[in-house]
C-alpha cells in the first residue's frame, strides 16, 4: 500500500516563511517612506492653504495677524504646528510648519527640528513678489517637487 502525503514538509514551511521575511524586509522601509512623504506633502498642503489668507492680509496692511485669522484652527494641524514667522509688519512675513516628529524626515546627518517654510519675496521694485518654499532637516527625497 501506497502511503499518500498530508500536509507540508518542514522545509517547505521554511522557505515559505524566509520569502516572507524578504517580503516584509523590503516593503517596512518602503512604507516608511511613504508615511514620510505623505506627512510632508500634508504640511505643505497646509501651508499652501494659508498662502493667499497671508497675501491677502500684507497687501491690506494688516500687521497684527494670527492663525485664526488666516481661516486655521490649531485643532486642524496634524503632525506638528503652524507659526508666523517675521512678523507681518515686514515686507516677507513667512509660514513655518515645524514637526512634532521627524525621525523619518532627517537625514541620517541631520539634528533638530524639521520645517517647512513659505516666505514671501518682495520683487527689487519694492511691488508684491512670491512665496518661496523652503525646508529645513528634511530629506530631500521626501520634499515634494513644488518646495525644492
Amino acid at each position: 500500500m501506497e502511503r499518500q502525503q498530508r500536509g507540508f514538509t518542514l522545509i517547505e514551511l521554511m522557505i515559505v516563511v524566509a520569502i516572507i521575511g524578504i517580503l516584509a524586509a523590503i516593503a517596512v522601509p518602503q512604507y516608511q517612506n511613504y508615511v514620510a512623504r505623505s506627512e510632508v506633502s500634508a504640511a505643505l498642503a497646509t501651508l499652501k492653504s494659508l498662502q493667499t489668507p497671508a497675501e491677502l492680509a500684507v497687501q491690506e496692511g494688516e500687521t497684527d495677524v494670527a492663525l485664526s485669522d488666516l481661516g486655521l484652527s490649531d485643532s486642524a494641524v496634524q503632525n506638528g504646528g503652524i507659526t508666523i514667522g517675521n512678523a507681518f509688519t515686514t515686507d516677507t512675513p513667512s509660514l513655518v510648519f515645524t514637526f512634532d516628529s521627524n525621525e523619518n524626515l532627517v537625514s541620517a546627518s541631520g539634528s533638530g527640528e524639521s520645517k517647512i517654510t513659505l516666505t514671501r519675496s518682495t520683487a527689487s521694485d519694492g511691488t508684491g513678489g512670491g512665496w518661496i518654499c523652503s525646508t529645513t532637516n528634511i530629506r530631500t527625497d521626501i520634499v515634494p517637487e513644488s518646495c525644492q
